[in-house]
């Protein structure tokens, strides 16, 4: 393909070097219009070098394949079954008592749904601390539900009752002999919708600040997780997943108007990184993107930034809170997507013939 490309491009520019370059580059780009249809396209008063200008630039999109740099190719944004609501984000505390975790977060998704949230979006790893001592031990099987599972039982029946989606955060699950980072989403009817695994652990060690190795406790996920909900399609990623902006534009590939990361960033990673990639994953796909932190506890064994966020497909910031406990409720409009995507047009203007992204598990379904 490369070699095809360039080839082509090569006789080009030689033909621009012949002597009657002008009539080859009519050749190229245009074609021989009779004097009827340039009457037809021009007015008297303009010029047809608007026009040239137009066929060209088209000609040139149209060579630079942009539907090739997604492969499979780009799904359409869907229309969503709403264009307004509110959404929660509870940045909770938590503690060593795993009952207590549980029935606070149950009180903080019913104080966000009393203040209008249709969407609730709950903390990386909320019902545990964060160890890796304390995922072994908090840890659920979440398939057999019940008791096996109070936390996820809790989010289904309170999901149900208010009839909101809630997209809860992050809890140790048990398959078996391994664990991994899983967060369960559930729609306004109380049914467990989608559920992803941690797909990218949070493997660091940066001399001096933090060492953390998630591998060695947790395994990772093999899944890429796009759910269709009752407040439109959301791509779910948890904290680490979102430094790989593969998954992101994955997400968008397969037409997600909001991207959901509960998460847990550090106080050394937290005010360096933490907005920085929420603002970078929605611009770069031109969609929403909420993050839901745990509130900081300076006394923990890990310490989490806090600063739950919501970003506008623009890049902006739309709503944030401090380190605190806190209930963030805002506004998500999906108009704005079409708004955004249509002054920007980065589908249309991408080089598929230099690079493509492939959707591995898509592509195999095929």
């Amino acid at each position: 393909m490369k070699s095809a490309v360039s080839s082509s491009l090569f006789l080009h520019s030689k033909n621009l070097l012949k002597p009657n370059r002008f009539s080859r580059l009519e050749s190229v780009f245009l074609p021989k219009p009779s004097p009827r249809s340039i009457v037809k396209l021009f007015p008297s008063s303009s010029s047809p070098s608007g026009l040239i200008r137009s066929i060209s630039s088209s000609t040139m999109a149209s060579s630079f394949k942009p539907e090739q740099a997604r492969v499979p190719s780009a799904l359409p944004l869907p229309a969503p079954p709403l264009t307004k609501f509110n959404i929660g984000l509870c940045q909770l505390s938590v503690t060593a008592d795993k009952s207590r975790n549980i029935s606070h977060a149950k009180k903080a998704i019913e104080e966000a749904a009393s203040k209008g949230a249709k969407l609730v979006l709950l903390p990386e790893i909320w019902n545990s601390p964060y160890s890796n001592d304390s995922f072994p031990v908090y840890a659920e099987d979440i398939d057999a539900g019940g008791e096996a599972s109070p936390s996820t039982a809790m989010l289904s029946e309170v999901s149900k009752r208010l009839g909101i989606t809630i997209v809860g955060g992050s809890i140790p699950e048990r398959v078996g002999d391994r664990l991994y980072n899983t967060c369960c989403v559930f729609g306004s009817d109380g049914e467990l919708k989608a559920k992803h695994r941690k797909i990218h652990l949070f493997d660091i060690d940066i001399p001096g600040k933090i060492t953390f190795m998630e591998s060695k406790t947790l395994t990772a996920g093999e899944t890429p997780t796009v759910v269709d909900t009752d407040v439109g399609r959301i791509g779910i990623g948890i904290c680490y997943d979102i430094r790989f902006q593969e998954l992101a534009m994955i997400y968008a590939a397969r037409g997600a108007h909001l991207l959901c990361y509960p998460g847990a960033f550090n106080m050394t990673t937290g005010p360096l990184h933490w907005e920085l990639l929420q603002r970078a994953r929605a611009t770069d796909n031109q969609l929403y993107v909420a993050t839901c932190s745990p509130a900081r506890d300076s006394g923990a064994g890990y310490t989490a930034w806090g600063h739950s966020t919501l970003i506008g497909p623009f890049g902006e910031v739309l709503a944030t809170t401090e380190h605190e406990e806190a209930i963030i409720i805002a506004e998500i409009d999906y108009s704005i997507l079409e708004q955004r995507r249509t002054s920007l047009p980065l589908n249309k203007q991408r080089r598929g013939d230099l690079y493509q992204l492939v959707d591995v598990q898509r592509l195999n379904s095929e």
